[in-house]
Formats: structure tokens, sequence, C-alpha cells
């Protein structure tokens, strides 16, 4: 019966030390503490439109963020193109449903901005976790998006999530989007264009994100991996070719990294 006590005290104390370093590490990575996606993988792999066998994927590993369709919004209406190349994924991997939405035109009728809210949440009867949007909104179209936005988040079911990626500057310095209705918004970190130097500037100085929610994620890509890690968080990975198990294994090492 001692004995029984030794172990059974034992096992408590491993207990008590496990939350402890649980507490610590969330004190050392404060902004894991609320992570709006918590449960998920710490990295998805972003899978775009062309042929992708990502069967052979460890699904303890990463998630897969699958491109579902892209929504064209114009003055007269709107363009679907849903996702026409396969993709073999393994069972038990998580997911996230992306769309990629362009417009043609500055004037896009509620009719059109309805009809494309309709066909984002359509997706939310998918096995997938969530919606991620991607839109690089221009200033003139940011009401638009913002509306958008809200008629999803209101139509969406409530266990879904809703991610958006955002614009380096968007998390910096032209903060519009802190109080979107939006569990996420990913940094983009790669192919940023103009302001790019500023950008890579302000984070090698120490800088970080501003609005809440662009701190518990980054999306970078395989062929420009920025040279300064920040910190632990999500990572969403772009890879401008096929996924390979070579590619995957080098995202992986290069995640690892960051937590």
């Amino acid at each position: 019966m001692r004995y029984l006590w030794i172990i059974a005290a034992g096992v408590l104390l491993l207990v008590v030390l496990g939350n402890i370093g649980s507490v610590a590490w969330n004190w050392g990575r404060p902004y894991l503490t609320n992570d709006p996606l918590a449960g998920f993988p710490r990295m998805f792999l972003w899978a775009w439109e062309r042929p992708e066998d990502l069967s052979f994927l460890d699904p303890r590993k990463a998630g897969v963020a699958v491109l579902a369709k892209t929504l064209i919004l114009s003055k007269t209406g709107i363009a679907i193109h849903p996702r026409m190349q396969p993709i073999e994924l393994p069972p038990g991997v998580t997911t996230i449903a992306v769309v990629r939405i362009e417009t043609k035109s500055d004037t896009i009728s509620e009719q059109t901005r309805k009809e494309a809210v309709r066909q984002i949440t359509d997706l939310t009867s998918s096995s997938s976790v969530g919606i991620q949007l991607d839109f690089d909104a221009r200033a003139s179209e940011r009401d638009l998006y913002r509306k958008l936005l809200s008629d999803v988040r209101r139509q969406m079911p409530s266990g879904k999530k809703l991610s958006i990626t955002a614009l380096a500057s968007w998390c910096i310095y032209d903060d519009w989007i802190s109080d979107l209705p939006v569990d996420e918004s990913v940094p983009m970190l790669f192919r940023m264009g103009i302001g790019e130097a500023e950008v890579k500037r302000y984070l090698a100085n120490g800088g970080d994100f501003r609005a809440a929610r662009t701190r518990f994620s980054i999306g970078i890509s395989l062929d420009e991996l920025p040279a300064k890690k920040l910190g632990s968080r999500r990572i969403y990975i772009f890879n401008p070719k096929p996924w390979t198990p070579s590619s995957v294994e080098e995202a992986l090492r290069y995640a690892r990294e960051w937590q």
C-alpha cells in the first residue's frame, strides 16, 4: 500500500510540474495564450491551383490550406472558378478552404456581394475547419471587404473559423483590419512589392505587427524565407512548386525553428 501512495504522489507531482511548464511556456510566448485557432496544427501548407499529391503528409505535423475557388467580382456580376486541379490528402488531415477574391471594377453591386458571400459560406458544409479569404483589397475596396466579411461571419456556423491573409503594411503602419470580424489575420511576408524594404527593416529592428489578431500567425514562401524569425506563431507556407516529401520536410524543419 505504501508503494501505491508513493506512485500516486509521483504521478501528482508530474501533473503539477507539467502544468507549471505549460504556463511558463505560454508566458514565454504570450501570443499563444489566446490563440484563436488553438488546437490547430502549428503549420499549414498552402495548396494552390495545380495538381498536388500530399497523401504522404503526416496529419500530426501539418494541415493543408486548399485553394477551393476563385471569385472575380465585376460591375456586371461574378465569375466563379472552382478548383479544377486534383489534390490528394491523407486521412485525418486538418484542412482550411481558401477563397481567392479578385475585382475588375470599383463598383460592385449589393447583389454581387451577396452572391460572393453565398459562394464562400457554401464551403462551410465541407470537412474543412474554416475558411480563409485571400483578397488584396485596395483602399477603395475596404468598405466592400468589411461588409463581405461581416456577412460571411454572420452566416458561418459557430464552430468554423474565419481567417484572412493580410498585406504586411496593413499589420504595421496602415492598420485598418484590427476590428474586422475574423478569427485570424495572416501577415504575408513574401512578394510584398512596394514597401518591402521598409517592412523588412521595421521587423529587423525588433518591430512586430500591431493588431492582436496578426500576432498569432505568419505567411511565408519556401523560396523567400524571412531572415529574422518573429517568435512562436502558426506558419502558413507557400511553395511555388508542387509539394514533395523533401520540400515538406524542408518546410517542417524551418517551422520547428520558429516554435
